[in-house]
């Protein structure tokens, strides 16, 4: 027996210790005063005057309320049956969190695309959390139950499988696959659809011309000569208009040319050669996403040496990984580098001026932060119209995109034999997926009642 089958059968084995099963086990909890000291803990880090954002975004659906409360289900998941099976954990593998980018070879790629949260941990942690949003999502379109689960059940399949593949595979050419999005729309019967295939191909189209060129099209105006980014407060606040007393909450703009120089140093050296040709032109502080809502995010506007050459970088704020307190503390201090390192282990190809800094604010204050371009052929699906094959499709392929970041930072062997040849772990996830759904939706309902004091 070689060593990739004796890993097999040792995992196999595990399941005496938590069985395939228990991971579906979750009972409902009402009336818990958890949420509330989760979200009150969360926001004692966040800028006040942006938490009535964060309560708006969070409070339109339980899907958008589940998308901003990644703390409560790590919480949750700390208290349920778990292997020992480590992997890059994403940290917040809700279907919203996949999406299309542009490869360095400019080619159009499909896979994880938010990193806030990432940290080593099971492997379960993340493709719960994944299903669990599939069911919230199906909930909130209106969807038959039958068709939620339908979706649930593919994407398990699909990780299942992806797993049981790539376990087959030597470990190099596990890390140059890669998901072929058009050919997957195309062969996937989910996209049979002539209406749903024409949406997935205008989606990609759209990703393709969503670059720095498109965000200073969109972001920014000409005003006597001079490119400046359009304010629309309190979502776009450029530094120009920033009162003193805001100035003195975001002294991040005070020190943008040494944050710019330390960021510089966390990139390879050809990279940082690309990055010396541009020069500062323009800062704002921009509201991002739903669950980020509160912390700081700057958009930089910076201008190569011809004129018309501009890139558009986003500078976010990082802080700890909401799952360090149930799996340990991150090797790396700074919460900008945790992100970053995470990032590249995990995706199948990124952001090429990708990187992080640390910076002090403050006397003895410091904050940590990533950085990345703020449009690089990025585009994301629209749940707000996706009919039921399109989830049950979109659904497989971030199972896919879940299952290859696992195979390249955990023992795919292990991972693969633990989850075995049947559909018990599938059968498991549906189950989780359906309680947890329903403790979100009793969660929201305690959400809006905080939100409402």
């Amino acid at each position: 027996m070689d060593d990739t089958e004796a890993r097999k059968k040792e995992a196999k084995a595990y399941r005496k210790i938590t069985s395939r099963s228990d991971l579906g086990l979750w009972e409902v909890q009402t009336k818990r005063t958890i949420v509330e000291e989760l979200i009150s803990k969360q926001e004692s880090t966040r800028h006040e005057l942006l938490i009535p954002i964060r309560h708006e975004r969070m409070s339109a659906t339980p899907f958008t309320f589940f998308r901003g409360a990644a703390n409560i289900q790590a919480h949750d998941l700390a208290s349920t049956p778990r292997t020992d099976f480590r992997v890059q954990a994403c940290g917040d593998a809700h279907i919203s969190n996949f999406g299309i980018f542009g490869s360095p070879e400019r080619r159009v790629v499909f896979d994880i695309n938010d990193f806030d949260e990432t940290l080593p941990a099971p492997f379960e942690v993340d493709i719960k959390r994944l299903v669990a949003s599939i069911e919230i999502c199906g909930r909130t379109r209106g969807f038959l139950k039958k068709d939620r689960e339908d979706a649930v059940y593919s994407a398990a399949k699909f990780y299942r499988e992806s797993m049981m593949h790539f376990s087959e595979m030597g470990t190099i050419e596990v890390w140059y696959k890669h998901l072929d999005l058009e050919r997957f729309i195309e062969n996937d019967p989910n996209f049979s659809d002539a209406d749903q295939l024409a949406i997935m191909r205008e989606t990609v189209n759209k990703a393709l011309k969503k670059d720095s060129n498109r965000a200073i099209k969109k972001l920014t105006e000409t005003v006597d000569g001079k490119l400046r980014i359009k304010s629309n407060p309190p979502l776009i606040i450029p530094i120009r208009d920033m009162l003193s007393e805001e100035k003195v909450l975001y002294d991040f703009s005070y020190n943008i040319n040494k944050a710019l120089e330390i960021y510089v140093k966390s990139l390879p050296a050809e990279r940082r050669d690309l990055v010396k040709h541009y020069e500062p032109l323009e800062l704002a502080h921009k509201v991002v996403g739903v669950g980020s809502v509160g912390l700081q995010a700057w958009m930089l506007v910076i201008m190569g040496s011809t004129k018309g050459d501009p890139l558009v970088l986003q500078i976010k704020q990082a802080e700890r990984s909401v799952l360090e307190e149930y799996y340990g503390k991150s090797k790396y201090k700074k919460g900008g580098q945790r992100v970053v390192e995470g990032q590249r282990a995990i995706q199948t190809a990124g952001d090429i001026l990708l990187g992080w800094l640390s910076l002090e604010i403050h006397e003895g204050v410091h904050r940590d932060y990533y950085v990345r371009q703020l449009w690089d052929a990025k585009g994301s699906f629209d749940l707000e119209t996706i009919n039921e094959n399109g989830l049950k499709g979109l659904a497989s392929m971030c199972a896919w995109s879940l299952a290859h970041a696992h195979a390249k930072t955990g023992d795919r062997h292990a991972i693969a034999g633990y989850l075995g040849k049947n559909d018990t772990f599938e059968k498991a996830m549906v189950k989780y997926a359906s309680h947890y759904a329903d403790q979100n939706e009793a969660d929201y309902e305690m959400f809006l009642k905080y939100c409402n004091k």
